[in-house]
């Protein structure tokens, strides 16, 4: 089994940042893909940005504002949300794919209001 930790979310004022974090531990032969969904209110839960094997992808809507990054050493990844808007505002979920599976954290919130 893998369990994932996520930490780094909460409340936010227009263009300020937060920094996600998603620690994977457990029966981990190899971590492959890692990355950030979101999911807001009355909405699909969508892909935000993805890292795997150094080459990243991003939504349109966090092109230039949010970084992906990992520490392959601690099998964690991280979210960088900077200029961060109201519509920003959803629970967001770290992915990890695995040799056997992929796995979900349990969802932090971010809140961009003011």
């Amino acid at each position: 089994q893998v369990q994932l930790v996520e930490s780094g979310g909460g409340l936010v004022q227009p263009g300020g940042s937060l920094r996600l974090s998603c620690a994977a531990s457990g029966s981990i032969v190899r971590v492959n893909a890692m990355g950030w969904y979101r999911q807001a209110p009355g909405k699909e839960r969508e892909l935000v940005a993805s890292i795997t094997s150094g080459i990243t992808k991003y939504a349109d809507s966090a092109k230039g504002r949010f970084t992906i990054s990992r520490d392959n050493a601690k099998n964690t990844v991280y979210l960088q949300m900077n200029s961060l808007k109201p519509e920003d505002t959803a629970v967001y979920y770290c992915n990890v794919g695995v040799v056997g599976g992929y796995y979900w954290g349990q969802g932090t919130q971010v809140t961009v209001s003011s």
